[in-house]
């Protein structure tokens, strides 16, 4: 049998665009089928497909308006003096929510981070901050303090002031806002007891300190937007986390119960090629850009679903090590010969062995997943599911 001369290939795969009510999972097994017999190359055991997030909510109308946050909002808070504490600056993935919990209350408390929110968008420059004398991790700063300390800062890729957009923001419901800087949970507590927490992976720690220190009620985004308002859609598990903006007063939830998706996905491809795949739904990816250094994870997980053979993490060795160390004095054929032995007889579990070292065992889901979402991109690939073939494999395949 001739040498298989490629390791991993991802591939974009071409879909129609997906509505509402939209049977995902024959479109996805048709169009993987599709592109297959169109670019000439067959499925095999333990291929992955994945299909991205938002085609699997947009398929379940999985949205909720405005008015609907506003409702939650109002019945799980009270409607008065609210602290809105942590959220991200992102006009796509916050700023629709937080009109929508702006026509809940009368008062709004926005007490942002400092000096970049949750996944790195930055709202004064680390140098700034040191210039100024400030010590983020204790000193609570009012809007004065921090316009005269730093006066207006935009955002390096959008070029917005979040702190001015926010504000205005809410200020257009009717909802009067104050506007404060700190990174101590606690120091809502001196402005008001009902809090709303929309910090996305550090949540838990923050109800756990707020609740401690005396708040009264303490809502993370992932409880707002938990169940149906006026049947509207919902996420029991994560809220208004993981959602984005679809029009000017409706957002688009992070989808739900897709363990059955992925299934079908996986049971139609064996039904018609006879080929045992991988499925997962993956959103954002989770990595971090070294230019901005924003955080790519505005989702609560990379992946919200996925087929059981993608539990875990991979088991590799480090090529380069063995090439380098245990067998350093060995070249060509020898050193194939060699290597190959290693990967065949490795043990199941290489956690804390040399030869494992810079191999980073992350979970599979975030790793395909991270790759899944550089492939499709963001913007108008037209390729929401992606096909990844080749990834388990090895030296010795």
């Amino acid at each position: 049998m001739a040498e298989r001369r490629v390791g991993t290939v991802s591939r974009g795969i071409r879909c129609p665009i997906i509505r509402q009510g939209d049977d995902l999972s024959k479109i996805v097994t048709e169009s993987v089928l599709e592109a297959a017999k169109s670019e000439g190359f067959e499925l095999r055991d333990r291929d992955v497909i994945a299909m991205t997030e938002s085609i699997v909510a947009r398929s379940q109308g999985n949205y909720c308006t405005v008015q609907d946050i506003a409702e939650d909002v109002k019945a799980k808070l009270g409607g008065e003096t609210v602290g809105v504490i942590f959220p991200i600056l992102s006009r796509n993935r916050f700023a629709i929510c937080l009109r929508g919990i702006a026509m809940g209350c009368k008062k709004i408390v926005l007490m942002l981070s400092y000096p970049s929110d949750e996944v790195g968008n930055c709202l004064v420059s680390l140098d700034k901050i040191d210039e100024a004398g400030v010590n983020p991790y204790s000193d609570v700063l009012s809007l004065e303090k921090y316009r005269e300390l730093f006066g207006e800062n935009k955002h390096e890729f959008t070029g917005v002031d979040y702190v001015a957009y926010y504000g205005d923001l809410i200020k257009a419901t009717g909802c009067e806002v104050e506007i404060i800087f700190a990174n101590q949970p606690k120091a809502i507590l001196d402005y008001t007891k009902n809090v709303i927490n929309c910090d996305i992976h550090t949540r838990a720690r923050t109800k756990r300190i707020l609740l401690a220190a005396g708040a009264e009620k303490v809502v993370g985004m992932d409880e707002i937007m938990n169940a149906s308002v006026n049947g509207s859609g919902y996420n029991e598990k994560y809220g208004l986390l993981g959602s984005n903006k679809a029009t000017e007063d409706q957002v688009k939830l992070f989808p739900r119960d897709c363990k059955d998706l992925v299934l079908s996905v996986q049971k139609n491809i064996l039904d018609a090629t006879g080929k045992c795949v991988e499925v997962m739904v993956y959103g954002d990816g989770a990595f971090k850009d070294p230019q901005g250094k924003i955080w790519e994870l505005a989702d609560p997980v990379v992946s919200p679903a996925f087929t059981d053979g993608l539990i875990g993490t991979p088991n590799e060795l480090k090529l380069k090590y063995l090439a380098d160390n245990d067998f350093k004095d060995l070249s060509g054929e020898e050193l194939k010969k060699a290597i190959s032995e290693s990967i065949k007889a490795k043990d199941s579990n290489l956690v804390g062995k040399m030869a494992s070292e810079g191999t980073t065992p992350r979970q599979l889901t975030d790793l395909i997943g991270s790759l899944c979402d550089l492939t499709s991109g963001s913007g108008d690939k037209g390729t929401p599911v992606v096909l990844v073939q080749g990834y388990f494999d090895n030296y010795t395949n």
